[in-house]
């Protein structure tokens, strides 16, 4: 089953983010995700398996250019998280689902993600679920 995140929620959705981000600050996402609660244009998805929550996917409107996709607004997904052991169970293809639905709702006609050259589960993952592969880049910074 999928949900909308509540506010009662936040501080277990926090955990789960510092598990696929954990180069993040807690407080940060924190905030982050209290905001989110009051923007029209986000929404955090819950996945559960009637008992528990078993995972989370950050999904947003971007009205900006976004890789590969010819309209906007497009509907993206920041981030998608299942724990270990609840992987392969459908709650990411669930979470999927919904998002897609909400982006439809949203006046969304595509859906975009990106995940890390070298991620295979989570490429595995979006292609099970139909996305098609747009590019593939390697970003460079040099500190002046």
């Amino acid at each position: 089953m999928v949900h909308m995140m509540t506010s009662a929620e936040l501080a277990e959705v926090v955990e789960m983010a510092q598990m696929l981000w954990p180069a993040d600050d807690a407080a940060a996402m924190e905030r982050e995700f209290t905001e989110v609660l009051d923007d029209d244009e986000a929404v955090i998805l819950i996945a559960s398996d009637n008992e528990r929550n078993v995972g989370f996917a950050l999904c947003r409107l971007r009205h900006d250019y976004v890789e590969g996709c010819s309209t906007s607004p497009v509907g993206y997904l920041e981030g998608i998280y299942v724990h270990e052991g609840d992987r392969r169970n459908h709650f990411a293809t669930e979470m999927i689902g919904a998002f897609e639905k909400w982006a439809r709702r949203m006046g969304c006609r595509e859906i975009a993600s990106d995940c890390e050259i070298g991620n295979v589960g989570s490429e595995a993952l979006h292609l099970a679920c139909d996305f098609e592969e747009t590019n593939r880049i390697i970003c460079f910074a040099k500190r002046i």
